[in-house]
């Protein structure tokens, strides 16, 4: 499949995109950085450069590729060199596995108020707007207007 000294295939093309695409989130992994530091893929120079290449997954056009947008933090944090002779010991990449833990649950209760909060809006304008409408709203799942069928999420303690 190398096509040594020519242009690269369109399908050559594809399969590395899903392969730099893959290998750029699995970055977001601070257990995986912890792997990759311990085996010293970090010491090795040609290895750092591909980390420096691979800062163009920063730019619009392929970042909206991301699905973990972490990665692209770690990715910077990568071309300086304490940050990878630090991530090399186990504390470190727990502490920062924990860090990451935190901020997922923070960012899961902020988003469960804020749906609370549409919901809460979304029905206090129906019930302005009057009654006939509320029936059909809460039938009609399309609108933009949660079905009475559903629950309202409860709102985690801050």
């Amino acid at each position: 499949m190398a096509n040594k000294g020519g242009p690269e295939t369109d399908e050559q093309t594809r399969l590395r995109f899903q392969v730099e695409l893959e290998f750029v989130q699995c970055l977001a992994n601070p257990n995986y950085l912890n792997f990759l530091a311990q085996r010293g893929y970090f010491k090795d120079q040609s290895f750092i450069n591909y980390l420096k290449y691979l800062l163009y997954w920063k730019e619009p056009d392929y970042a909206k590729f991301i699905k973990y947008p972490m990665c692209l933090y770690f990715l910077d944090l990568l071309q300086h060199e304490p940050f990878r002779k630090e991530i090399a010991t186990a504390i470190c990449s727990k502490f920062i596995d924990d860090q990451l833990l935190l901020i997922w649950q923070h960012y899961t209760r902020r988003r469960t108020k804020l749906i609370h909060t549409a919901y809460e809006h979304n029905m206090n304008m129906m019930n302005k707007s009057g009654a006939s409408n509320i029936g059909q709203a809460q039938t009609n799942g399309t609108n933009g207007i949660m079905p009475a069928s559903m629950p309202i999420p409860k709102v985690m303690p801050p």
